[in-house]
């Protein structure tokens, strides 16, 4: 009996002994080795910017030349002042202009660079003299008298961040608050056309802001223009549909480096751009064109001019190595059956480019070759194209693509042509001022989105890798606003690149899929099979001892009694 009664007590601390073991050290290391395993995420200062509050700050400078202030008024420059404007977006979104402007009188050296014969060579010479800092304007104030400039024009604006206001008629009487007083107008115009606009940054954060806030025309432009990008692809493409008739030469080789490089040289601070070019025989543009009686000719309507996209795109290929968008610029020289071609408007007016554009994906221009040889002529004809005539048109249509958006300046301005560079000064300015805030505000979604489902669903695995990418997207983003707010323009399109491409990469990691749709009754179904065996005969011991534990207590009881 005493024996029986000691294998039983055995058994007892056996089972308790196998369920502590279960129990302290079993399911913790089960639930240790099979937790999703999320690393350390900076929520809290993802939080915050999810609330976007800009400053974009400007240096402006406005220079008196000899002539513009009386001996009085001169003695109390160098000044400075600054203004602010506020404007808010939405209830997250927020922009806050800075404009620090500086008074000086013009040196010697500047005004020797006033004193020449046009307004073009005295933007040179003073562009010699020193060069402006990214995002800066400087506005030569000249006397009203100046011939350096036209009697109807106000203001000049150079190739450079220099721009020649005349002089408005100041009264020797006037105090210099006075005096300044009467040019704000104008130098805000001038900083206005030279540097952005407020329509302009509102576009740039449509990721953010609802279309409502957006202007038609900014954001016509916004959309005309492909979305910021680390690199484009971009692709010249010679359509030749009859090459029986037409033996096609071009120079694009040469018409790249003299017309498209300067460009791509100027947008370097932005992407990074290839170029490539082909030849495509038997090509067509999919659409057949009307003949017009009127002008002897065959025509292209605006609305068909949608159609000619796709079947010209299946013929064009893709560079399968690279991600970065494309951007493609077709030359078509229509075959003699069809020739001449032109395209029209909405108006039924022919376009005096003859080409058309279609938005974030290219252009194409239709080059007329019939007038070139006579009937005689022996097939194929040797046709040399007039690269220059080419260019000029895929150049403004290069310009539109990477968001140089067209500016429309007030009555009395006239803006310099950029000449062979392609680009002035500050047209690259008000691009990198979109393109940063841009950049700003899609890191910020893509950055807040991520963590938003990140902290919904648990199940996703944060590893490493991920999170490091976001940490460098947050940092960026925070360096990126506090550029901005101090003017460092180019610093802080640097920032806003670097976020993007962190935030992007985190975002479309496709390690954040591997446990996202791995539920809970499969859950049930791998563990149930492997647990259930081994957890029966222990929950059925334990039973047991508590039955026995309490018929124990009961006879003791009963003893007493």
């Amino acid at each position: 009996m005493a024996a029986l009664q000691l294998e039983k007590q055995r058994g007892r601390y056996a089972a308790l002994a196998i369920a502590a073991v279960v129990i302290v050290v079993g399911i913790p290391l089960w639930w240790k080795t099979t937790e999703t395993y999320r690393a350390w995420l900076p929520f809290s200062e993802i939080s915050e910017l999810d609330t976007l509050q800009l400053q974009l700050s400007v240096d402006i400078e406005v220079v008196f030349s000899r002539g513009t202030l009386t001996p009085e008024q001169q003695k109390k420059v160098p000044l400075s002042h600054v203004s602010e404007k506020e404007h808010k977006i939405d209830a997250k979104t927020g922009l806050r202009y800075k404009y620090e402007t500086r008074y000086r009188t013009a040196t010697v050296m500047e005004e020797d660079a006033l004193n020449q014969q046009t307004a073009a060579e005295a933007d040179l010479s003073l562009h010699m003299l020193s060069e402006s800092s990214c995002g800066s304007v400087v506005v030569y104030v000249i006397p009203e008298s100046s011939t350096l400039l036209p009697e109807d024009v106000k203001v000049y604006v150079g190739q450079r961040r220099t721009a020649l206001l005349r002089s408005p008629p100041f009264k020797s009487s006037w105090s210099l608050k006075e005096v300044l007083s009467s040019l704000d107008v104008k130098v805000e115009q001038v900083v206005s056309t030279m540097s952005f606009n407020h329509e302009d940054i509102v576009a740039a954060l449509s990721d953010r802001v609802r279309m409502t806030k957006v202007t038609k025309e900014s954001m016509a432009d916004s959309m005309r223009a492909i979305k910021s990008s680390p690199g484009y692809e971009i692709t010249f493409s010679l359509l030749n549909p009859d090459p029986k008739s037409h033996s096609l030469h071009w120079d694009i080789e040469g018409a790249v480096k003299s017309y498209i490089q300067p460009l791509l040289n100027k947008l370097a601070p932005i992407a990074n751009f290839s170029v490539d070019s082909q030849i495509l025989y038997y090509a067509v543009l999919g659409v057949n064109p009307r003949f017009d009686n009127s002008v002897s000719a065959y025509t292209l309507n605006a609305d068909s001019l949608s159609h000619v996209i796709n079947p010209v795109e299946a013929r064009l290929g893709s560079n399968a190595a690279s991600s970065n968008p494309v951007l493609n610029f077709l030359l078509y020289v229509p075959d003699a059956h069809h020739s001449p071609l032109f395209i029209r408007d909405h108006s039924k007016r022919e376009v005096p480019s003859n080409a058309f554009h279609s938005p974030r994906w290219g252009g194409i221009m239709v080059y007329n070759v019939n007038e070139m040889y006579g009937p005689e002529a022996e097939h194929p004809v040797d046709i040399h194209i007039n690269m220059a005539k080419v260019m000029g048109v895929f150049l403004a249509q290069l310009r539109l693509m990477l968001g140089v958006q067209h500016t429309h300046p007030p009555p009395g301005f006239v803006l310099q042509s950029p000449g062979s560079a392609g680009l002035a000064d500050w047209e690259l300015d008000r691009l990198l001022w979109s393109r940063s805030v841009e950049n700003i505000a899609t890191a910020s979604t893509t950055i807040t989105s991520l963590a938003q489902l990140l902290d919904q669903i648990g199940n996703i695995v944060i590893n490493d890798n991920i999170a490091q990418q976001v940490s460098s997207a947050v940092t960026s983003l925070q360096s990126a606003v506090a550029e901005l707010e101090a003017g460092n323009l180019a610093f802080a399109l640097q920032y806003s690149r670097e976020a993007i491409l962190a935030s992007e990469r985190a975002f479309f990691d496709p390690s954040l899929l591997h446990l996202l749709y791995f539920p809970d009754d499969q859950k049930f179904a791998i563990y149930i099979p492997l647990f259930l065996p081994m957890c029966v005969p222990i929950v059925l011991s334990l039973l047991k001892i508590v039955s026995e534990a309490k018929k124990r207590r009961a006879d003791k009881q009963a003893k007493n009694d």
